[in-house]
């Protein structure tokens, strides 16, 4: 049984025939970006073990619009996310794996380290690299953004992708004490309770995107809320923005309750700012769905943003800012400039120069200049450079080895 496994996985053929299974995967994974947006396709393609029926149906269908097959309704992004999931072809992280395991155990059963095969030895070094980096980079990196106006500081940035419900205690004089509860725990039912909090918290609504106002209109509902400003919304249902440029944006009911009873029903959204609270053992929480934060030890200040162009023209010509960073714990107090080409790289964080709005038309209109930032924090960003060195390294130590031998022989002639 055993041998059978391993005589599997060192196969040639099934090298062949996962790498024209990733071929297929790249295509169409391609192919679905359109219909379904870029973040929905890596993560149906790519980022999964396998791909479901209705991601590939939306990319066979764009891909039948490419030859000038007529389609009646393609496939949304919105009906992708409502259908049911039904495995049909291998994903990226399965065919990945497997190709992983495939070199690992052909290296391991047919080849000794030897000299003059130092060379292959290498490459597959930086291949299995490559791959592990791959994996480690979709696992532990994070991209979020950070927009600042001339003047402010913030010592987190913003995860425009995600949401999550927070309760704030502020009656300590010294700092803040946040408790954080994921989107992917916000489910209608779900009841939520943490030891920082004196009460549970029940899920009664939740809207994964959705319209809000503050007067009836038709196709909204009232909200279930007796808290806060809850009382005076009214909610409109919406499908899911797939476009990259968009986001979702969410709302929920909540209500808390102790053993004594409930507390009251609080309604939050994803840009509703005004402030709201619960009363509970003595202090009080404030309660609201924001977009998820990534807090770092030190805070960064914008001090100068530049939108220059070319004289006479519209044309740009500099995009950069002045930034401050103020690190109370190091001690650490300087400026730096980023532009393009140019981040800032700090305590395994880079922060890339990615918006800005600071041309005349700004000034005239009396506004500050801002700047956006975006932040990329990926523990693994050396594995692939590294990869490429040891495989190149290989790749010229074998092919020198061989041209070295094609010398002698001819010399010998």
């Amino acid at each position: 049984m055993l041998a059978s496994i391993f005589k599997f996985f060192t196969s040639l053929k099934l090298t062949v025939v996962c790498l024209c299974m990733s071929l297929v995967v790249v295509f169409f994974g391609t192919m679905a970006q359109d219909p379904l947006g870029l973040y929905i396709a890596q993560e149906r393609f790519f980022h999964s073990f396998f791909i479901d029926w209705a991601s590939l149906k939306a990319a066979i269908e764009k891909t039948l619009q490419m030859v000038d097959v007529y389609v009646a309704a393609p496939t949304t992004g919105a009906d992708v996310l409502a259908a049911p999931r039904i495995p049909v072809f291998p994903g990226g992280y399965l065919l990945g794996s497997i190709l992983l395991i495939n070199l690992i155990v052909t290296h391991y059963s047919r080849f000794k380290f030897s000299w003059p095969k130092a060379g292959i030895f290498l490459t597959h070094i930086g291949i299995v690299l490559l791959l592990v980096g791959q994996l480690f980079t979709d696992v532990f990196s994070s991209e979020s953004s950070m927009r600042l106006s001339v003047g402010e500081s913030r010592n987190y940035a913003e995860d425009f992708r995600k949401n999550e419900l927070v309760l704030i205690d502020g009656s300590s004089a010294e700092h803040d004490v946040t408790t954080s509860i994921p989107q992917s725990r916000l489910r209608k039912g779900a009841v939520i309770e943490h030891a920082s909090l004196p009460f549970k918290l029940r899920v009664l609504e939740y809207w994964g995107n959705a319209d809000f106002t503050g007067e009836s209109k038709p196709g909204y509902t009232k909200v279930d809320a007796d808290k806060g400003f809850g009382p005076k919304i009214f909610v409109k249902g919406l499908p899911p923005v797939t476009a990259m440029d968009g986001r979702d944006m969410p709302g929920i009911v909540l209500e808390a309750f102790t053993d004594s009873g409930s507390l009251g029903r609080w309604f939050s959204a994803v840009g509703f700012s005004p402030r709201q609270v619960i009363e509970a053992g003595g202090k009080e929480y404030q309660v609201a769905l924001r977009i998820k934060r990534y807090y770092t030890p030190y805070s960064l200040t914008l001090v100068e943003a530049r939108h220059d162009k070319y004289k006479g023209t519209e044309i740009p010509r500099n995009f950069s800012s002045v930034v401050r960073v103020k690190n109370s714990e190091s001690g650490e107090d300087r400026e730096v400039k980023i532009f393009m080409n140019n981040p800032l790289r700090y305590q395994g964080k880079t922060y890339y120069q990615y918006q800005m709005a600071a041309d005349e038309m700004m000034l005239r209109q009396g506004e500050r200049p801002t700047s956006t930032f975006q932040v990329v924090e990926n523990p693994s960003w050396l594995a692939p450079y590294l990869a490429c060195v040891i495989v190149g390294l290989g790749l010229l130590y074998q092919f020198g080895l061989h041209l070295k031998k094609f010398f002698v022989r001819k010399a010998k002639a």
